[in-house]
């Protein structure tokens, strides 16, 4: 009866543990699949961080060529400007040698901005107004006089030209170094751009990793839990088993000892010359005595 009891309750701790180690190995697998699901985002990630990084070294490249072809530009720029300096230089000197005794037609051209703005901006009574109009009509034909002198001089026609020349060649040039330098910052914004979603990107690539380890350590341990389970449960069938074996044969020395005095007590019977039935035969015969 103990002997029974015992298997009993070996049976009913193996079934729980064996409805643990179910629900422990369910758990391992979600916990594995959950992983493999991670890998895949953070996969993902990583092939979209590859492509953005392929973008900012574009972008990059695009941007150094242009600012490259700006410096280049630049530089032409400043030749420009310095021959443009030299020919307003060149034309002012020739202006002042042509000139002469007489006024210097950029002195006049001053005076008149002065005397036109104290026009403007003063108050004159009506006849220093008509004084000062009177001036500036008389400045006025006199650097239309010094224009027309000039206008045909031919060293200074020509410095004249070479400097209108010179100066529509410096603002194509500046434009194209606005443009191209317009170009660069536009590139380098777009690579700042990529370069922030990149930092985004790794940012949430590194949360998912951290995930994917918590979670493999959680289902390393749950699956060394299980093995636990596991071993525990084939020591419970290795002692039900062992408790069986020893059951059955205990049964079995049991049931021979009983056959075996069944048999004698038969035995005495056939001495003594009483009839004996064909149970009775049988039964001396498993005890070995006939």
């Amino acid at each position: 009866m103990n002997s029974s009891n015992n298997i009993e309750k070996l049976i009913e701790e193996r079934d729980r543990m064996q409805i643990e180690a179910n629900k422990l190995k369910d758990r391992r697998d979600q916990l594995h699949e959950k992983s493999k699901e991670l890998s895949r985002e953070r996969d993902q990630l990583t092939s979209k961080i590859r492509n953005l990084r392929n973008q900012i070294g574009e972008h990059k490249n695009r941007r150094d060529e242009f600012n490259e072809r700006v410096k280049s530009l630049k530089e032409q720029r400043n030749q420009l400007n310095k021959k443009y300096r030299e020919i307003k230089k060149k034309i002012k000197d020739l202006q002042k040698e042509r000139a002469g005794s007489g006024p210097n037609i950029n002195v006049l051209k001053k005076k008149l901005r002065d005397l036109e703005k104290e026009q403007m901006t003063q108050p004159m009574s009506p006849r220093k107004e008509k004084n000062l109009v009177e001036l500036i009509s008389e400045l006025y034909e006199k650097i239309r006089e010094q224009e027309e002198k000039l206008k045909n001089d031919p060293e200074l026609k020509k410095a004249l030209e070479e400097e209108k020349e010179i100066k529509v060649k410096a603002e194509k040039q500046h434009d194209k170094v606005e443009k191209l330098a317009e170009r660069a910052q536009n590139e380098h914004a777009l690579m700042v751009e990529l370069i922030k979603k990149v930092e985004n990107l790794s940012l949430l690539k590194e949360k998912k990793h951290e995930e994917i380890v918590r979670i493999k350590i959680k289902a390393d341990e749950i699956h060394r839990e299980f093995i636990n389970h596991v071993d525990a449960i084939h020591e419970l069938d290795r002692e039900i088993s062992s408790i069986r074996t020893k059951k059955k044969k205990v049964a079995k020395e049991t049931e021979s000892k009983r056959t075996l005095e069944e048999a004698n007590e038969i035995y005495e019977r056939f001495k003594k010359g009483e009839k004996l039935s064909t149970e009775d035969l049988m039964t001396l015969q498993k005890a070995g005595l006939i």
